[in-house]
């Protein structure tokens, strides 16, 4: 079995699995939608991440009419919420660390940790 992210399938197979013309998949890859793989002689190679993005695509264009450059800015904003989910997982598992190992003061609770900065703030007890 392949990882998600290995590049394994060729344009032809995935042209068909999606009953999508191989233009239009080399329109996307033009446009920056998506990035298949390449293998040695320059063959385009499709991951199975690549082939749930060009179905994201397809659902955005085909079922909702959004056009490429709405495409395009849904994609973005995508991998941006992600990104920030991924900061904010980390940040959360910091704020763990630090109030399982009291390095905050009794009585005292972390509120926010930025830019390696900790804030603290009195529960006014």
């Amino acid at each position: 079995m392949h990882s998600y992210d290995e590049p394994v399938y060729m344009i032809s197979i995935v042209s068909r699995v999606l009953e999508v013309h191989p233009q239009t998949l080399r329109q996307y890859e033009r446009e920056g939608l998506i990035a298949p793989g390449r293998s040695s002689g320059k063959v385009r190679l499709y991951s199975q991440r690549n082939i749930d993005e060009i179905k994201l695509v397809l659902r955005l264009t085909r079922d909702l009419g959004v056009n490429l450059a709405g495409v395009d800015a849904v994609l973005k904003l995508k991998r941006q919420i992600a990104q920030l989910e991924a900061e904010n997982e980390e940040l959360k598992r910091r704020l763990a660390n630090v109030n399982e190992h009291g390095s905050v003061v009794p009585g005292k609770q972390v509120v926010a940790a930025k830019e390696r900065k900790i804030v603290v703030v009195d529960l006014g007890e």
